[in-house]
């Protein structure tokens, strides 16, 4: 895990040679510049073999932070506080949940993410993207903008409330799916940016920008926390981390995908292997058979 350089990674899977990585690197010291931007420069590298790496290299630096986590949440005997700290600020500020909220009892039951062994932790401490996201959320709702916002999407959820949830879901991943995809890098200047909701209206957004949208409009339409979560994969067909809602129903787990316009059942979608999936309740480490995949979100 600590050989997670862009350089060593490239030379490791083969797509750079020692002596390629040498000259490219001198260069980046005289310009300062970016390694990655050198290399598509130079021609030594396309596009897509470096998003490939660049996505490797986000899952390695990531795994040593939840390793960390989960180690010495295991075997240090430490209790986590619980999350309760966090508001519930997609039902306080769109108030659509208090017409909703009794149409939902509690579930049988919560499958497991793509057949996945999960292991659950109440410490969101370590997952500061999204516990800022709601800092910032709170922030800009303090602001005419941010309001202004809110009540026109407040306007345009009004008409779910109190339809089945598979009703809302599928209204809602469409909705969402309307907003333009941008990438972090591209939108923020960041690799890695979690937006919240007004942000994601004013600038669009990526894969878990779209995810976290979808989390709060169900939210605000009352169906209960503990039936949404913000889910990490990996996209085994386009090898990259992803993001999408998983909602709990009574009739198993669905997929809101910013890729598909249509709601999937997770039960039966082989695409994507879980990383880790949270909620402002908890988060869950997801594994697969003998190999554990970890990640983080700080």
């Amino acid at each position: 895990m600590t050989r997670n350089r862009l350089g060593e990674l490239l030379v490791m899977n083969g797509l750079l040679t020692p002596r390629q990585l040498q000259r490219a690197l001198a260069v980046q010291k005289s310009t300062h510049g970016q390694l990655g931007r050198i290399l598509l420069r130079e021609q030594m590298l396309s596009r897509q073999a470096l998003y490939r790496i660049l996505a490797q290299q986000w899952t390695l630096r990531c795994m040593a932070a939840a390793v960390t986590i989960t180690l010495s949440l295991s075997s240090m005997g430490i209790k986590p506080a619980r999350a309760g700290s966090m508001k519930d600020l997609p039902a306080q500020v769109l108030t659509l949940v208090s017409t909703a909220n009794t149409a939902f009892k509690p579930v049988a039951g919560y499958p497991a993410l793509f057949g996945s062994t999960e292991k659950r932790s109440y410490n969101l401490s370590p997952f500061t993207k999204w516990t800022g996201m709601f800092d910032r959320f709170e922030s800009t709702m303090k602001s005419g903008n941010g309001q202004k916002i809110m009540t026109s999407w407040k306007a345009e959820l009004g008409s779910l409330s109190g339809q089945p949830i598979e009703v809302m879901a599928d209204r809602v991943n469409r909705m969402m799916n309307e907003v333009t995809y941008i990438e972090d890098s591209n939108n923020w200047g960041k690799s890695d940016y979690w937006a919240t909701p007004v942000e994601f209206f004013n600038r669009g957004g990526d894969c878990e920008d779209f995810a976290i949208a979808k989390y709060t409009a169900l939210r605000a339409l009352g169906v209960p926390e503990e039936r949404l979560r913000v889910a990490i994969v990996h996209d085994k067909q386009k090898n990259i981390p992803h993001a999408v809602l998983v909602v709990y129903t009574d009739n198993g787990a669905l997929l809101l995908d910013n890729q598909n316009q249509t709601v999937l059942n997770a039960a039966t979608y082989t695409r994507y292997r879980p990383i880790f999936s949270i909620n402002r309740q908890a988060w869950w480490l997801h594994s697969q058979g003998g190999n554990t995949v970890v990640a983080s979100a700080e």
